[in-house]
């Protein structure tokens, strides 16, 4: 079991490392270009009319009210009810909500998993007839697996018929697509299958996680319960380097790009930002743009 244990080991190490660099990638990116689109709905007592504080008179001089409880409530209904697809595309939305639902109840079933190892590795009990805690994560973990891997597998399943039966869709898939939902619905097969022959309330997975927490000795595997480790794994490893991780990409473009109204005023940290940028030399070969110069230069209006 060693063998498999390395197997999680890497997964876990490269997806985590994965996620920190393309995070502190779109956390350095250059200044966006900004929307400008309203309503925002950090905008206090103004998103319901899609209004703004450039309303106010001599706005730069006034301080700005945020809600962010409104603002947590529209991430909220994009992150978990997926808004946008709902209103601009429902027909996808009918295998987008369940396959990322599905993620985020696989999400608990492993956080479930480490707790319920972690209290093992204390010397607590986590089984049905536990009582207290230990009974609490056991009851949660197999209904957030289950119910996970079967939403998951079927929205991917659902996203992979679309993506191979829409006519509009189809120019626009690359072969990385395809293989990436039948990469998702084969792990999630797996799991489900693995797991209600032999492994039926993760008791067998639970243990193993304990061993990784622990690195102690991972509990003998089957040959279904060790197919799913190893899957697992894989697809630990792998989401951080697809575009299955957009969710990083969309949390800064809708906090840097599509909701950032931040004013450019005197001395902020915009405008040291947009200087650094005009300071940096043009690499154009257009005819049109005077290569050589900084951007500063090129933007600015030819004398008279």
């Amino acid at each position: 079991m060693l063998a498999v244990q390395l197997v999680t080991y890497f997964a876990v190490v490269v997806a985590v490392v994965a996620m920190l660099v393309k995070v502190y990638r779109y956390a350095t990116a250059p200044e966006h270009m900004r929307w400008e689109l309203y309503p925002v709905p950090h905008e206090k007592g103004r998103a319901e009319y899609g209004g703004s504080y450039l309303e106010e008179l001599d706005w730069w001089s006034k301080p700005r009210h945020s809600d962010k409880l409104n603002e947590l409530r529209e991430m909220a209904a994009e992150i978990i009810l997926l808004k946008g697809v709902f209103h601009h595309n429902r027909r996808v939305w009918r295998s987008s909500f369940p396959f990322h639902f599905g993620l985020y109840l696989c999400i608990g079933w492993l956080v479930m998993l480490l707790l319920g190892a972690v209290l093992q590795a204390a010397g607590m009990s986590v089984a049905a007839d536990a009582g207290g805690i230990g009974a609490i994560i056991h009851y949660l973990t197999i209904p957030l697996g289950y119910g996970g891997l079967v939403l998951g597998g079927l929205g991917a399943l659902g996203l992979f018929i679309w993506r191979m039966s829409d006519d509009d869709q189809r120019p626009f898939n690359s072969p990385m697509e395809y293989f990436n939902l039948i990469f998702f619905v084969i792990v999630a097969a797996v799991t489900v299958i693995a797991s209600a022959v032999a492994d039926p309330s993760f008791t067998t997975l639970r243990a193993y996680v304990q061993a990784l927490v622990t690195f102690g000795t991972a509990p003998v595997l089957t040959t279904w319960v060790a197919a799913e480790v190893i899957l697992l794994s894989l697809l630990i490893l792998y989401i951080p380097l697809t575009r299955m991780s957009h969710f990083v990409a969309k949390y800064f473009l809708y906090h840097a790009v599509r909701w950032n109204d931040e004013p450019n005023v005197r001395g902020s940290k915009i405008e040291k930002r947009i200087a650094e940028l005009l300071n940096q030399k043009v690499g154009w070969t257009g005819a049109h743009i005077q290569t050589g110069q900084t951007w500063g230069e090129v933007i600015k209006e030819p004398k008279k």
